[in-house]
């Protein structure tokens, strides 16, 4: 391994003092230090961290593993609002990042005695307070004071991924986990496959790690609770130097340096002895007497042992450890294997016999024992694969019906998501932020993922799931799953790589991406969504919040509907209801729905009256300017078609020759939908209709909200309308009624 050490004796690094690849980071007490390093046989470059005082260069830590870079141009420094990032210097692109959710007014990054490079503010050195901890994203070493295991409050879960080889330090095959469910214990996988269990955690030790003893070296411990769940370990000698790894070919051991060498130290049979010898015991064992229930089978008892997966295990908190030591543990054999059993002298050996020959009684036990079983498992696998979400009281009654939706694990996302890293978000609403990740099977995900800040919540949560669970229309986005644990509550949609409408069609270099026939094919896709939810589906849903940044587009520019945390549903006839809640966003809101809660299909058309006219203009309804008068969009358009020079509406960007009669048929369906008197708006299957014929159109009514706008007043009252701001969040007001 290559490292070149020019050491500036500091431990810090800030916005000003960087670190410059040759350069290096040393803990104050001379513990650990951090700089730049190439592997073995790789030019390659890697911000890491090493051991300082010992002989063999042993690196714990890799920033930017999975990007490495390829000359020594790398710069690592510390940005506004509290970010540490590593830089290209040659082109000034991002290398690494780390994340954060806040920001300080002095951020600094500093190289802790403990090995934990942390991010904080320079005069707060409370690690509550933290912006962010290498400690919570190690790689293959697991160093004293890290917590092994799963924070619930922000979903974080710490867990060991080997090397890819000695050469390369990007995630391997392996990683090791803290796992737990039912109750705890630690897990070796290889990609999804579990390769080795340690045990459950009794209170002392991991039952299927028995040198895991009390000892002078260190002292190691589970912690569980409400907020967290992870095995930590400490050295009671701070001379001793000490780690856990995850090796490339799979192998978690704890390793001491020893300076004399100098070096780091480290009744069934086995169904592969060999490997079984080499400490590999996935492979497992098998009997060696097959059972034989004519000659009779059984149960011996054994002690000291390994317990099995306890992942779906019922725990009882109450049980002390002396209660626990007297629990038997009896394994049902061949009656052969009596003769094959020592026994222990002056002690009476404890079996019991198994006989066909059952009492009535016991057979009646054994029959509800099965069938309680049974549907316990059949409860529990409707729990895994989706279970009933409760609705609250704008629902009828036909959704209170189990949901057949795949529950994801935390887990899975977090993997997926790379813990939710700054470089895998997409956006953030209302809800909470949107990640794209990748399930190990390689589909691609959009996570949205609830904030604990957000003014939605379980009920918008539960209420999505309702809506769009059981709907399925090309035009609209597809619920995969959710994943509900401790506080985390997400989404889990199919991923569109071209994102949502409003981040092409609003600026001004990408919308020239959108052609006319482009955007007519998006306005028809919209047009026969809606179509689907207002009349063909199984319920009839009303949207609510129809807007550009809430129609996602596919690989191949396909519109679909997404966001269904505002919809409202009914069954029968029922086509709207009035709400003392009024939710949506300023500028695509009907007006009986914005001033009196009247909600309809109808205010739905009037949204999309919007939208139309938005992709037509290349323009936002809200925000919207023009130097002869102070009108929106919506006022912009209804003075050229009254005065025929609707086209002077088109975005400059398109080219319209050729598609004259549609692009001007487009305008009107689009001023139709948003007429001030809902009785004049169409329904949907009409407005569908109206843009696969070429009969007569009605005349279009004065629209909604044309009014003119006093800018004055609207810039003097800006700062108490921050709700409505032209960034189109989703808003909520409260009405008496």
């Amino acid at each position: 391994m290559s490292i070149q050490k020019i050491s500036n004796a500091t431990d810090t690094i800030t916005t000003t003092k960087i670190l410059r690849d040759g350069e290096t980071m040393v803990s104050s007490d001379g513990s650990f230090e951090l700089g730049f390093f190439s592997p073995e046989n790789s030019k390659n470059r890697y911000v890491g961290m090493w051991y300082k005082k010992i002989t063999v260069a042993t690196v714990v830590w890799v920033a930017n593993r999975e990007v490495p870079l390829t000359n020594k141009s790398g710069v690592l420094k510390v940005v506004d609002p509290g970010l540490l990032v590593l830089l290209n210097d040659t082109n000034g692109g991002i290398i690494w990042s780390s994340n954060t959710s806040r920001h300080v007014k002095t951020p600094v990054a500093k190289l802790l005695d403990s090995g934990n490079l942390v991010v904080k503010d320079a005069n707060d050195d409370d690690p509550g307070n933290f912006l962010w901890e290498s400690f919570n994203y190690p790689t293959d070493t697991l160093l004293p004071g890290m917590k092994f295991g799963w924070n619930y409050k922000t979903g974080l879960e710490v867990y060991l991924s080997s090397w890819k080889s000695k050469d390369d330090p990007s995630s391997g095959d392996f990683t090791y986990h803290f796992d737990p469910t039912g109750y705890p214990q630690r897990v070796l996988k290889r990609g999804s496959d579990v390769q080795f269990k340690s045990g459950p955690w009794n209170g002392l030790r991991f039952s299927g790690t028995p040198n895991l003893r009390k000892n002078n070296f260190y002292k190691y411990g589970v912690v569980l609770n409400k907020n967290e769940a992870y095995f930590t370990y400490e050295l009671l000698d701070r001379s001793i130097i000490s780690r856990v790894t995850l090796s490339e070919s799979g192998v978690s051991q704890r390793l001491m340096w020893v300076d004399r060498t100098p070096r780091w130290e480290d009744r069934f049979l086995p169904k592969d002895p060999e490997v079984w010898n080499r400490a590999d015991w996935s492979n497992g064992c098998v009997r060696r007497t097959p059972l034989n229930c004519q000659n009779g089978d059984v149960f011996i008892k054994y002690s000291s042992i390994k317990l099995p997966d306890t992942r779906y295990s019922l725990v009882n908190n109450r049980m002390t450890l002396e209660e626990c030591k007297d629990s038997i543990v009896y394994i049902r054999m061949a009656s052969s294997e009596l003769d094959k059993i020592a026994e222990p002298k002056g002690k009476k050996r404890e079996i019991l016999v198994v006989s066909l020959s059952l009492s009535l009684g016991m057979v009646l036990l054994g029959l509800s024992l099965m069938l309680y079983m049974r549907k316990r498992k059949n409860s529990n696998h409707r729990l895994r694969k989706g279970g009933r979400l409760g609705t609250d009281d704008h629902h009828d009654e036909s959704h209170n019906e189990s949901i057949d939706l795949p529950l994801l694990d935390l887990y899975t996302i977090t993997k997926a998501t790379d813990n939710f890293s700054i470089n895998n978000k997409l956006g953030e609403g209302g809800f909470g932020p949107v990640y794209k990740g990748r399930l190990e099977d390689g589909q691609e995900i959009a996570v949205k993922r609830l904030s604990r800040d957000s003014f939605q919540g379980l009920d918008e949560f539960k209420n999505e799931v309702v809506c769009i669970a059981k709907l399925q229309h090309r035009n609209l986005v597809k619920l995969l799953g959710c994943c509900i644990q401790g506080e985390e509550k997400m989404l889990i949609y199919e991923y569109m790589p071209n994102r949502s409408l409003d981040l092409i069609l609003f600026d001004p270099m990408r919308s020239a991406l959108l052609d006319w026939p482009k955007r007519f094919h998006i306005i028809n896709g919209i047009a026969r969504g809606l179509m689907y939810l207002h009349q063909d589906s199984r319920l009839r849903i009303i949207h609510r919040d129809l807007k550009a940044s809430n129609i996602l587009l596919d690989s191949d520019m396909n519109p679909k509907i997404s966001d269904f945390g505002m919809a409202r549903s009914f069954g029968g006839n029922e086509t709207g209801a009035n709400t003392s809640r009024v939710v949506g966003t300023y500028g695509y809101m009907s007006p009986e729905y914005a001033v009196d809660g009247i909600f309809s299909v109808k205010s739905d058309v009037f949204s999309f009256g919007v939208l139309l006219l938005e992709i037509v203009s290349g323009k936002r309804n809200r925000g919207f300017s023009h130097r002869d008068h102070h009108h929106n969009l919506l006022g912009h358009a209804w003075m050229l078609y009254k005065e025929g020079r609707s086209l002077e509406l088109v975005d400059d960007y398109l080219v319209v020759s050729g598609y004259l009669s549609e692009v001007l048929r487009s305008i009107h369906i689009g001023l139709l939908c948003v007429q001030q008197s809902l009785e004049d708006r169409p329904i949907m299957s009409s407005v569908v209709s109206m843009f696969g014929h070429e009969g007569v159109l009605p005349q279009a009514r004065q629209p909604g909200f044309f009014t003119e706008r006093d800018l004055f007043a609207a810039e003097s009252s800006s700062s108490t309308n921050a709700a409505s701001s032209i960034n189109q969040m989703t808003i909520t007001l409260m009405e008496a009624r």
